[in-house]
C-alpha cells in the first residue's frame, strides 16, 4: 500500500496544511457532504460517498510524488478531554499545476461551521507562496460560480483579480455553470495581500415551495415559462410568500392560482429547506409534502407539468436551490 508523501506541513499563524490521511476520510466526507459546500465544487459529485473520499485521498499522494498538484488538509487545534489540544480537520486547500508547469490552479473548500472565520484566505495565501517559492510559477488561476460572491471575495484577499468569464461543468450540479475568473501574476501575490473591502447584504426572498406526490408515488414539477428568470427549468410548485403571509397560507393561494386545486393546511407537512445565495439575493424556500388535495390538477398559467417518480427526478433540469430538495426526496420517498 502506498504511504502518505513525505511533505512537511506548511504553518501559519492559526493553521497547518499537510498531505491528507487515510483517517481524515470521516471528517472530509462529513464535512464535503453538505450541499451548501459541495454545490460549489466543480469536481465533486453530491451526495458525496464515505468510500470515494478514502478514493480520492490515495490520489492526492500520487499527485503530491509526481510533483503534479498538492491537495493539503486544512487543519487547526481545538481543546479537547482535559485541556489538551487536538487537531481537527476543517477543509482542504490545493494548487494543480498546469501543463506546462509555469502556472497552477488554486482551489479550496472549507467545512460550513467554518466559514466566516478566515480560514480560506489564511490557507490559499501560504499555500501560493510555497508554490510560487519552490515551483518557480510565474501566475496562479482559480474561478468561482458567478453567484459565489463570498469566494470571489476570498480570491481577491488572497491577491487575484478578475479575469474574465467563463463555463465549467460543476458534477455537484449535474452541468455546466457560469464561472468567474481570477489571475494573479508572481509579483502581484507575492505583495501583501488586498483587505478585502465591504460587501452589501443581499435581501433575503422568502418562497414557500411544495411537493405534490400522488398515489402512485410520483412528484409534480412544473416547468418555468419563457420570459422569468431561469424560463425552461423544472421546479416544484409554490411561489413568493406576500408581507404578513405564512408560508402555508402562500402555498394554498398559489396552488389555487396555478394549477386550480384546493389544498387545507393541515396537508401541508413541512419536509426540509433550501438556502441558495443568486446574484441579486438570497432565497429561502421551505419545502412541504403534500399527498391530498381537491380538483384536478391543470396548468391554468399554461406552463407545462410532468409528474415524475423520484428515481427519474435526477433528469430534469432544475434551478439551483430546487436540486438538492431532489437526493433528499429520493431518500425518503
Amino acid at each position: 500500500m502506498t504511504p502518505p508523501p513525505d511533505f512537511p506541513p506548511l504553518r501559519t499563524e492559526r493553521l497547518s496544511l499537510r498531505p491528507l490521511r487515510l483517517e481524515d476520510a470521516t471528517a472530509l466526507h462529513r464535512l464535503v457532504n453538505d450541499w451548501e459546500v459541495a454545490k460549489n465544487l466543480a469536481r465533486v459529485r453530491y451526495p458525496y460517498e464515505l468510500a470515494r473520499a478514502e478514493e480520492w485521498i490515495r490520489s492526492t499522494w500520487t499527485q503530491i510524488e509526481a510533483g503534479e498538484a498538492w491537495h493539503l488538509a486544512i487543519t487547526g487545534e481545538e481543546e479537547g478531554p482535559g485541556g489538551q489540544q487536538t487537531e481537527r480537520l476543517v477543509g482542504c486547500v490545493a494548487i494543480t499545476l498546469d501543463a506546462d508547469r509555469k502556472g497552477a490552479e488554486l482551489g479550496y473548500w472549507v467545512g460550513r461551521k467554518f466559514w466566516g472565520h478566515g480560514v480560506a484566505p489564511e490557507a490559499a495565501v501560504a499555500l501560493c507562496r510555497w508554490a510560487l517559492e519552490t515551483q518557480g510559477l510565474r501566475a496562479i488561476h482559480a474561478s468561482v460560480l458567478k453567484d459565489n460572491a463570498r469566494s470571489a471575495a476570498v480570491l481577491q484577499r488572497v491577491g487575484l483579480r478578475p479575469a474574465g468569464e467563463a463555463m465549467q461543468t460543476f458534477l455537484s450540479r449535474g452541468g455546466p455553470m457560469p464561472v468567474l475568473l481570477f489571475r494573479a501574476e508572481r509579483e502581484a501575490l507575492l505583495a501583501p495581500p488586498a483587505v478585502e473591502a465591504p460587501r452589501a447584504e443581499k435581501p433575503v426572498l422568502l418562497v414557500a415551495a411544495v411537493a405534490l406526490v400522488d398515489p402512485d408515488g410520483r412528484v409534480l414539477l412544473a416547468r418555468r415559462p419563457e420570459g422569468k428568470p431561469l424560463a425552461g427549468l423544472w421546479e416544484f410548485p409554490g411561489g413568493k410568500v406576500k408581507p404578513g403571509e405564512s408560508p402555508e397560507a402562500a402555498l394554498i393561494r398559489e396552488l389555487k392560482e396555478e394549477l386550480d386545486i384546493d389544498v387545507s393546511e393541515s396537508c401541508l407537512a413541512p419536509f426540509t429547506f433550501a438556502s441558495h445565495g443568486y446574484e441579486a439575493f438570497h432565497l429561502m424556500m421551505p419545502l412541504y409534502l403534500c399527498r391530498k388535495w381537491g380538483g384536478a390538477v391543470r396548468p391554468v398559467e399554461g406552463q407545462a407539468l410532468s409528474w415524475v417518480k423520484p428515481r427519474q427526478m435526477g433528469g430534469y433540469a432544475m434551478p439551483p436551490a430546487d436540486k438538492p430538495l431532489v437526493a433528499m426526496l429520493q431518500d425518503f420517498l
